[in-house]
């Protein structure tokens, strides 16, 4: 079991390491048996997360993301509404200050049964 747990950090740190090198706009972090977003990538990507657009979690095995993967990922564009809607045990997700596209915004209401915050098209973040 430590080797299948080794293998799959070392997955995730692979992967990160290949985002900031390239500087790729994507994270892509699917099938690594993830049960949370790893603190140590917010450090790792501190320079990058601004350019950071896509983030793919398929295939892993999280129960939750904090409000600090939110703030440090505000920049996301596009959310995967079917995957969430396909979510039984998801009451609430906040997506406030991000600027989602128009085809989210319209879609996504009718299909989830959960609670999804959004700010007004073009909000901004207030400043800290």
């Amino acid at each position: 079991m430590l080797k299948k747990m080794g293998e799959a950090v070392a997955r995730v740190a692979r992967k990160v390491n290949e985002t900031v090198e390239s500087g790729s706009d994507t994270l892509d972090l699917a099938e690594c048996k993830l049960v949370s977003f790893p603190i140590g990538i917010y450090k790792v990507l501190r320079n990058v997360s601004g350019q950071i657009h896509l983030i793919t979690l398929a295939n892993n095995e999280l129960k939750s993301l904090t409000s600090k993967f939110m703030t440090t990922f505000s920049q996301l564009r596009d959310v995967p509404v079917e995957k969430l809607a396909a979510m039984p045990a998801l009451r609430s997700i906040n997506l406030r200050f991000n600027p989602l596209n128009a085809e989210v915004r319209v879609i996504a209401p009718p299909l989830i049964k959960f609670d999804m915050l959004m700010s007004p098209e073009g909000a901004r973040a207030p400043l800290p």
